[in-house]
């Protein structure tokens, strides 16, 4: 069993820009999983096995505590209040029990703000999908954790058999004695400590820049000032800076769609690998391909698409989130899918050789010293830059059980973060699970972006 991401007391810079980000709903980094059940699961034995991963993932049932006027990243404190059933629900369809009920159910439930005084999840078992099926909709704050940090916690109440005999019950006074250790509220020491540290982390000179900056924060798009070009720089050290290329995907709401798609991993792997790339390199492929056939179909086509891609940096001693983000402009004009590969395999492989230098946390720590107003209209325009965003989680690679039902598919739905759409996969089981989550404003014919993908796949494997 794989060992859980390292949680800290203190969220890290960038956990914290996270947090500070969603006073935007535009920006939310809200991810779920829509995992679905070959029957219902044991809704008791569910719990159980919950309580214990509550009991041994100290960050299922804490919540922020922001520090005064954001001056260090927020902490996390133990919710006094906690209640289990708040975060785990039962529901049921309404018949015929279809897989499109099922993927509006989880956009609503996903597009759904949490509650900030509660710890950051919520998982919703669903009966009643057709065939005798069930689903868990898994919903987690990016906070907490990424999503290959996910797939590891997510072990703490999976099986690899079905009628894996239950864990002997969790002792009540050892929980209670956890929670009693744990401060409702941090030290003032610990408190003021953190303040100190989080103001110390940039030079007094650029803090002095960044000062004389904000006496005019209308000034962010044209301000020549140092501290404006550091602001600038940062940005472009996770990318660049030219604007989004789609004609048609030009507007944004928060009006949300999922949609879903499967691909055989190892098809796909070994079509990658005669190709000269990766599994990766496939992936970006086929979503480029399927945003050129959409742009065609809907008869304006486009040379290029501006996608964002994120990059695990995970390691045996990362913390609850361990990744870095580059922007690369991948070619959508009519071409073979051979040559939109190479093409694509070469952008990638810069874009990782960059990514060294996208520092999210050099960008988060500059970004403490700024009103969160100011932040969010500098992470706004910097969405205006991407059409599509993509992100590749590895999983299990073999079958899962969940209170005695397998789990049959497992679709991730990544946050959009204000582009048009968000295709995130995640392997499971010798297959290749992707959830699609749709700016509808944005991609207005839904279906066909799904129905693209699906064919962009196919010829990738006959290629």
């Amino acid at each position: 069993m794989a060992d859980l991401p390292h949680f800290d007391h203190r969220m890290s810079d960038a956990e914290g820009l996270m947090w500070r980000l969603e006073k935007d709903p535009h920006l939310s980094s809200t991810f779920a999983n829509v995992t679905i059940l070959d029957r219902a699961p044991d809704f008791d034995r569910l719990m159980r096995r919950m309580e214990r991963a509550v009991y041994a993932i100290p960050r299922l049932h804490q919540r922020v505590h922001a520090a005064p006027a954001n001056l260090a990243p927020p902490s996390w404190v133990d919710d006094s209040n906690f209640d289990l059933r708040y975060h785990v629900r039962h529901v049921a369809l309404p018949k015929p029990g279809s897989m499109r009920q099922l993927l509006d159910l989880a956009s609503l439930i996903t597009a759904d703000a949490f509650d900030r005084t509660r710890p950051l999840w919520q998982f919703v078992v669903v009966d009643g999908l057709r065939g005798g099926k069930s689903a868990l909709i898994e919903k987690l704050h990016h906070t907490i954790v990424d999503g290959e940090g996910g797939v590891q916690l997510s072990l703490q109440f999976l099986d690899f058999e079905r009628d894996t005999p239950e864990p002997p019950p969790i002792d009540p006074e050892l929980i209670e004695a956890a929670r009693l250790a744990a401060a409702d509220e941090p030290a003032p020491t610990d408190l003021w400590r953190d303040i100190v540290g989080g103001s110390m982390r940039l030079p007094l000179s650029l803090l002095r820049q960044v000062k004389d900056f904000l006496a005019d924060p209308a000034g962010i798009p044209e301000a020549g000032s140092n501290a404006a070009d550091t602001v600038r720089g940062l940005f472009q050290q996770l990318g660049d800076v030219e604007s989004a290329k789609s004609p048609l995907w030009t507007s944004r709401s928060l009006q949300r769609r999922v949609e879903v798609l499967r691909a055989p991993f190892g098809a796909t792997r070994e079509a990658a690998k005669r190709l000269g790339g990766t599994l990766n390199t496939a992936f970006l492929t086929a979503a480029a391909e399927a945003a050129s056939r959409y742009h065609r179909e809907l008869g304006a086509p486009v040379e290029h698409l501006r996608s964002s891609m994120a990059i695990s940096t995970r390691t045996e001693s990362s913390g609850a989130n361990a990744f870095s983000l580059v922007r690369l402009l991948v070619p959508t004009s009519d071409m073979p899918i051979v040559d939109r590969f190479a093409a694509i395999q070469a952008a990638t492989s810069e874009a990782r050789d960059s990514s060294a230098a996208a520092s999210l946390d050099a960008l988060a720590a500059l970004a403490g010293t700024l009103p969160t107003s100011v932040i969010t209209r500098i992470a706004r325009q910097q969405s205006q830059t991407v059409d599509f965003a993509t992100s590749n989680v590895r999983g299990a690679p073999l079958p899962l059980y969940l209170a005695g039902s397998q789990i049959l598919q497992n679709y991730p739905v990544g946050p959009l973060g204000g582009v048009a759409y968000n295709l995130t996969l995640l392997s499971y089981n010798h297959s290749l699970d992707m959830g699609v989550n749709i700016d509808t404003a944005a991609v207005t014919e839904p279906e066909l972006l799904q129905r693209c993908l699906e064919r962009a796949f196919a010829d990738l494997l006959a290629a």
